[in-house]
């Protein structure tokens, strides 16, 4: 157990594997806080099942369009960076709201308020989902793909662990504490969240480059030449021929990009997301064109 800890550290760093066991963990003891809202909308706001049912409905709609905010997250950077700004983001919405329950009552005996933060609250919370997944997906690329199996393990022991607390504190704090100490109490975990958030460093776009192309120049450079029974080699020259059978398939794509990046210099920034947005369209549309999609 010491050894494969050890390994994961090495491999991704302390403050990351501790920003995504933090956000699980804070995902499933959601279930603390959300206790009280059961209670605050049938005992004191005196909601009937169906009222109480439609606030939930609303509540929670953020979480049923989740692949957009992974759309907006790649499409639009923030300073070149997809993942750090956008969970920063995230992580404001999701603590804003229970702060603000926590400290004006009248908000909270409010329906339409009260309806209004929550959602709010559960936009953040699954926004700051899709982005920690994309985020494990992007760890995992190359040379440490193999390790994909121990990041969901941990992330998913993690939200069980946070559901278990969450749960069995969830009603000893109901009966023990006021529910606006419970809503109060419930944002330190997302204020730890924000403050780690300051600590796990992410490369921007127009410093990443890909290891396979960096070793091959990097041996040009030195004027050493690879082996070619050597896996690296193989390597290289497989993705050589995978490169240029991409130009052959995708010679018309290739072209309407060049035009697009065009376009993009002299454009004003809402014009470059507009463009990044219908570029990401466009390669869903193909994607779910491809006779594969359709065989599941």
């Amino acid at each position: 157990m010491i050894a494969w800890t050890k390994q994961l550290n090495a491999a991704f760093g302390a403050s990351f594997l501790w920003l995504i066991c933090l956000i699980y963990f804070t995902q499933g003891f959601r279930s603390f806080v959300w206790t009280s809202i059961s209670y605050q909308l049938k005992d004191n706001l005196k909601l009937s099942p169906s009222a109480s049912q439609f606030v939930f409905s609303v509540a929670f709609f953020p979480w049923s369009i989740k692949p957009l905010y992974g759309i907006l997250s790649d499409c639009i950077p923030i300073k070149g960076r997809k993942r750090i700004p956008y969970l920063v983001i995230a992580t404001v919405l999701s603590l804003v709201p229970w702060l603000i329950l926590g400290l004006i009552s009248t908000l909270r005996d409010s329906t339409w308020h009260l309806m209004v933060l929550l959602t709010a609250q559960n936009l953040g919370s699954a926004m700051a989902d899709v982005v920690v997944d994309a985020m494990i997906a992007e760890a995992v690329r190359y040379e440490r793909a193999s390790f994909a199996g121990d990041l969901q393990s941990i992330s998913w022991s993690s939200m069980a662990l946070g559901g278990i607390c969450g749960s069995l504190l969830g009603g000893y704090a109901l009966s023990n504490l006021r529910i606006d100490t419970i809503f109060l109490l419930f944002c330190v975990l997302p204020c730890i969240q924000l403050l780690s958030c300051c600590f796990v460093e992410e490369k921007s776009e127009n410093t990443k480059a890909e290891p396979e192309d960096s070793i091959v120049r990097d041996s040009h450079m030195n004027g050493s030449t690879l082996d070619e029974d050597s896996p690296l080699s193989k390597k290289s020259h497989s993705s050589t021929r995978r490169r240029k059978k991409g130009k052959k398939n995708a010679k018309g794509r290739a072209v309407n990009s060049s035009k697009s990046k065009i376009y993009k210099k002299g454009d004003s920034l809402a014009l470059k997301w507009f463009h990044s947005l219908k570029e990401a369209i466009y390669d869903l549309c193909r994607a779910f064109r491809q006779p594969m999609i359709w065989r599941f």
